[in-house]
Formats: C-alpha cells, structure tokens, sequence
C-alpha cells in the first residue's frame, strides 16, 4: 500500500495531554473536530479525567456523555483504576451497538473519521470506539436511468449499510454473505463484496477478491474506479462489467452465481461476471408474461442493429451501390440531394455530431428545461440544416432512427459503445462501401469472442453455445421451463426449483 510521510502507527500512551495533543496535530486542529472533556467522579475525593471527540455532522452522541457521567458514578467504581473503568463503559454503560477497543492512532483516526466517537481516559493506553455514525444522505427514491412500468420503484443510495439491508430484505437467507474491505490510501472508502456462498462458483470469487485485494491507489470515489481496475482488459469499447442501481437486479444476479460489488458512496453496485446479452436484459422482462417480454428482447437486438449500422448502410448504398436502391426511391433520393454540397459520409458526421451535442447539451441543461430544449433543439436544427440545403431530408430520417434506436437499450454504457463503433463503422462504408462494413463487423465479432469476464468468455451462451441457456438469452422462456441457472458461471448449485 502507499504509504504518506505524515501516516503514523504509534500506540496510545497512558498520558491522555499527550494524546489529545498528538489527534489534535494529526487533525490539523480542525474545526468540526469536538472536544468534550468529563470528570468522573468515583468517590473518596477520586477523579478520573476523560475526553469524548467525535466529527460533527457525521456523528450523534444521543445521551452518551450523560451516561458516561452518570452511570460511571457510585457504588461499585470507587476501587476502580482507568483500565477497569473503561471495560466498566464498555459491558455495563455504553448503550450503542457497536463499542471497539483501539490501541494506535492509525485506529483512533479511522474509526473516528467514518463517523465514530471516541472516549479516552488519563492513565489508560487504549481507548473505546463508539459506533455513533448518523447517516444523512439521500433518501430512498426511484431510480432515474434504470426506471421499469411495473416492478419495485426502490433503488440504491449512496450509503453502503442501507443498500446491504435491501439485499437482505430481498434474498432473506443464511447464505447471503458480505465481506467489507477499505480500498483507498486517503479515502478509506468501504467496500463490500457480495455473493450467495452455496451458488457463487469458488474460482469467479477468489479472483474477484484477489483483483480487489490488488487495487493500490489514494481515493475511490465512485464505482467506475473499481471498474477500471478490476476489468479484463481495458482497451475495448464493451463493457465487461455490468452495473446497476436496482435492488431488484443486483440481487436477481446473485441468485445466477453472480458475485456483487457494492462501493459506499455511490447508488451504482458491479455484477461480475457480466456478458454481451446481460446488457439487453431488463428487470422489466420478469415482471410481464413471458411472450411479451421475449417480443420487447428481440426489438431489443433489432434496435442495437439499427443503431449499430443505419448510417453506415446509407453512407454506402448512396455512395457505392445505388443499384440496390428501387428506381422511384433512387430518384427521389437523388432529387432530395441535388443542392446538397456534401457527400453523404460529411452529412452523418455533420448530424450526428450536432445530435450528440444536443444529447449531452440535455444531460448537463437544468430538469426543467433540458427535456425541452433538446427535443426543439433539435427539430429546429434538423429543419434548418435541410432547408439550408447543408443535408437531405433522408439524412435526418437516417440519424433520427439511430438516435432513437440507441435508447431503446436498457443499459446505459452499451449504448456508449455503440456510439463510438458507430463512427468507425461509416468511415468503413465511406472508403470501402458494404465491403467495408462486413470486414468491420467480423472484426468486432472477432473482438469480442476474444473477450472474458472473470473467465466467463463474454460471449456466453452465444459463442460457446449452451442450448440449455437459451431459455433466457434471446428468448424469455416461462417460469416453469426456467430450471436451471445459467451454466456459464460454474455455480455448486445449477438447480433454480423442481421439475413439474
């Protein structure tokens, strides 16, 4: 691990002046640092001093000092010394969950920086951790990007401890295991690794584990920093890591042998492994019958086609192949080109630049006037340019398709990837015609049967085939005909529920 100049290790001493003069030159005397110094009184003119400090607005103390203050006086501590006294606070007084003996600084700076307080006694060489976290942080709400017709209307926050509890609260069972780690030199960040123990495949859990065990940096701030470094490899446009903000999806991949990576501070939990045909599933598809949600899957694929491929088809007819076209469309295709400058390929580029400048224009514009603005901005755009005579009629029909073909997709980052093969493929039709776009598109097959999750190929149950699988790949089989799990991921346990 990286380790700074300043990091310190020592222990406490028995001196509580000199440890308080140590925090608070650790701390840089900050501000939102608390001090509260008590006098226990034991007795016999008997007196130990102690100090409780705790950060403000990442704590609450409830009574805790008034307890310390109260019950730690009278009958039954007057013979006690420091060290008695403080098992004394931590069996009989300290009412809260969670009280930790601490020994070093490095410890005491830990505990009280997540939000702990911490209570330290004259001629005593430790001191008590007492869990007073008060989490105040967004409150439950629907998610905004993965949002469903009918389904649960929950999704994750940004406290680790709260989206846990609604896995427990979805997956009630023993062997539901969480294992919590800090990742991070200064942040310290938690994060914890779910997985069903009697599912989850051993191998796809120990290198989870080792790849996070691994992970040496300052600050993890959100789960994209996780991502980048525990991913396969790190030079494609595909996701090989899928990520959700649904209580409801995260844990419907458990339940396949999935192992969960949830990071506090961010909504957004990992899935590992993940395949090319996760990213086309919804939660959406298990909440309607199955035929209807086999209908929506395979508009699904024909979407991510039409995204894929639309300008780059059009780019090549128009450009090479204009035999292929019908003679009435050729002609008004021509008619509509005539006081066009521009070669079809500077069309695209042009629009669909324009559309992903609008597109993001949208995402950064204020709610209230970003759905407006984009969807004006972008008829009167698309007017203006064909009356400007800059592109076709045809062109703004081809790029519009596309744009709405790309939210069809469920998930987010793949409609990314999209965008980016999207270009390379209609420079391909713009030098090469169709020729050029079938060599593109076997390069990317190629890619991507090359492609690994975790040592699951990516391309699972596809490429190789499991014929078992494609109960719920392409199709969305019934319930009933749902057997077994997935057997991509080598689970000890295949068998989802008994055979009617």
């Amino acid at each position: 691990m990286v380790k700074h100049e300043d990091d310190v290790d020592e222990t406490l001493s028995l001196n509580l002046a000199h440890n308080l003069k140590q925090i608070k030159q650790g701390l840089g005397n900050s501000d939102d640092i608390t001090f509260r110094d008590i006098q226990i009184d034991l007795g016999n003119n008997r007196f130990i001093q102690g100090t409780v400090f705790y950060v403000e607005g990442i704590s609450n103390l409830h009574s805790m000092v008034h307890s310390l203050l109260t019950c730690c006086e009278g009958e039954g501590t007057q013979d006690f010394n420091s060290e008695q006294l403080l098992d004394h606070c931590k069996k009989s007084v300290i009412s809260t969950g969670m009280v930790v003996d601490i020994f070093s600084f490095e410890e005491l700076y830990s505990f009280l920086l997540s939000g702990d307080s911490i209570l330290l006694l004259d001629e005593c060489s430790r001191g008590l951790a007492i869990g007073t976290k008060e989490l105040v942080a967004r409150t439950v709400e629907e998610p905004n990007v993965q949002s469903v017709v009918r389904g649960p209307r929950e999704g994750f926050t940004e406290v680790l401890r709260w989206n846990t509890a609604m896995l427990r609260r979805k997956i009630k069972d023993r062997h539901l295991w969480m294992e919590t780690m800090s990742i991070g030199t200064v942040t310290k960040t938690e994060v914890a690794v779910v997985y069903i123990q009697n599912i989850v495949s051993e191998d796809v859990l120990k290198e989870v584990k080792q790849r996070l065990s691994s992970i040496d940096i300052d600050a993890i701030l959100e789960s994209n920093y996780i991502e980048e470094q525990i991913e396969d490899k790190r030079f494609t446009p595909f996701p090989t890591i899928f990520n959700s903000e649904r209580p409801d999806v995260v844990a419907a991949g458990l339940l396949e042998g999935r192992v969960a990576i949830m990071v506090d501070g961010t909504p957004f939990a990992l899935l590992v492994p993940a395949v090319f045909t996760q990213f086309f599933q919804s939660s959406e598809d298990y909440y309607q019958r199955a035929d209807f949600a086999t209908l929506i899957r395979l508009l699904r694929f024909l979407s991510f086609g039409l995204a894929l491929l639309t300008p780059s088809f059009y780019i090549a007819i128009s450009t090479f192949h204009q035999e292929m076209l019908p003679t009435t469309l050729l002609y008004n295709l021509a008619s509509q080109r005539e006081g066009v400058p521009f070669p079809a390929f500077i069309e695209a580029i042009l629009m669909e630049v324009t559309f992903e400048i609008l597109r993001e224009a949208s995402v950064r514009m204020p709610r209230t006037v970003g759905q407006s603005i984009s969807i004006v901005g972008t008829l009167v755009v698309g007017q203006a340019a064909v009356e400007a005579g800059l592109v076709s009629a045809a062109m703004v029909i081809v790029v519009s398709i596309t744009a709405i073909s790309n939210f069809v997709l469920p998930a987010f980052n793949l409609g990314i990837t999209i965008r980016i093969i999207r270009f390379l493929l209609m420079i391909l039709a713009a030098s090469f015609g169709l020729f050029g776009i079938f060599v593109g598109l076997i390069a990317i097959v190629v890619h991507m049967c090359g492609l690994n999750s975790f040592g699951v190929p990516y391309m699972s149950s596809l490429a190789p085939f499991h014929l078992s699988d494609q109960k719920d790949t392409l199709f969305r089989f019934s319930f009933p005909r749902l057997i077994t799990r997935p057997k991509i991921f080598r689970q000890k346990n295949l068998v989802r529920q008994k055979r009617r």
